[in-house]
């Protein structure tokens, strides 16, 4: 199979050098001063073996690449905020021997979040989900580093909404052979419920910096219990915290890599890049959307969307908020919250 990587960032850019490396046909696809990057110096992934670069095609959209192949995998790698235009994109373009992308080719959502499977369902007839635990990072035009070992990350694959068929099999075969474990599993909504409750400390990260001291731990607990409630009250299962302990295990551990930025998770990258966008619509927005379907209020989590929002749109600073600051303004949304 080729794989087509629509989005080459940190978890699209990983993903497909690692398989790459492996001996897999890769196209990468980007846009701006990484897909210039990229086309001139090649992809330069940073992992615990040293810098590895590989000179792999890059396109800006399907045009350059023509009709598809009838063995190609469109892999979704990109923020969800720019789903709806990918999937426009890539859902028309012929492939080889008739037919659609969004009717013939699955289409693989290596993304944060819930949406974007629902979003792809809308036109593709072949939706796969995965939950992603890799920890990456993409801050430089054609660089993308990951520091996990001995595994690169864990990405748990099953069909939207759930089942699992040979499709799903053979691409998780290419990606455990590939650095990563694989599981095919029924039921990755569930898993990515879970990961959706972790991911809701992205925002305080971009806001405030890493989730280092007592008073940032302490305001993330509290995020996520209400994101718990959530979930509880929508009927939405989600795997237990001991339960993913179980599954990750030591597989991976990270390790300091020469020539890296430090930094954090894909939020803040979203504002040390000045993307001017952020995905926390779709992280916490996810927990509001849901609050307000099943009457349960989220004053935590819309707080964190509206200044994350705020942030990427102001180009402010990752972590340039006091963290004392953000309590404050937490204690006072739920205040409100209580009084009204």
């Amino acid at each position: 199979m080729r794989y087509i990587i629509i989005g080459a960032g940190a978890v699209g850019g990983t993903v497909g050098g690692r398989l790459a490396q492996a001996g897999h046909e890769v196209v990468l696809v980007a846009r701006g001063r990484h897909h210039t990057a990229l086309s001139e110096g090649g992809l330069r992934l940073r992992v615990p073996e040293g810098e590895l670069t590989y000179r792999l095609p890059v396109v800006d959209g399907p045009g350059p690449l023509g009709e598809l192949r009838a063995d190609d995998v469109l892999v979704l790698a990109v923020k969800t905020q720019d789903s709806v235009a990918a999937l426009q994109t890539w859902a028309p373009v012929p492939v080889a021997g008739g037919g659609t992308a969004a009717e013939r080719l699955p289409l693989v959502c290596a993304q944060n979040g819930v949406e974007s499977q629902r979003l792809a369902l809308r036109r593709f007839r072949h939706v796969y989900g995965v939950c992603v635990w890799l920890p990456s990072a993409f801050v430089e035009p054609g660089v993308v580093s990951a520091a996990g070992t001995p595994l690169t990350g864990i990405l748990y694959l099953g069909r939207h909404p759930h089942g699992i068929d040979d499709t799903a099999r053979r691409i998780a075969a290419d990606l455990t052979a590939s650095h990563f474990e694989a599981p095919v599993v029924a039921d990755v909504a569930r898993w990515q419920y879970a990961k959706l409750l972790g991911n809701l400390g992205n925002a305080v990260e971009a806001l405030s910096g890493p989730l280092q001291d007592e008073a940032a731990q302490a305001l993330y607990a509290r995020v996520r219990a209400e994101g718990e409630r959530v979930l509880d009250a929508a009927g939405l299962a989600y795997a237990s915290a001991e339960e993913q302990k179980a599954a990750r295990g030591d597989k991976i551990t990270l390790v300091p890599l020469d020539g890296a930025r430090s930094g954090g998770g894909s939020s803040w990258q979203s504002l040390a890049r000045g993307t001017g966008t952020i995905e926390a619509d779709h992280l916490n927005g996810e927990i509001v959307l849901l609050g307000r379907l099943h009457g349960v209020p989220t004053p935590l989590n819309e707080l964190l969307q509206r200044l994350a929002n705020a942030f990427a749109r102001e180009r402010r600073a990752a972590g340039s908020m006091p963290v004392a600051e953000l309590v404050r303004l937490a204690d006072e949304a739920v205040a409100f919250v209580q009084e009204t």
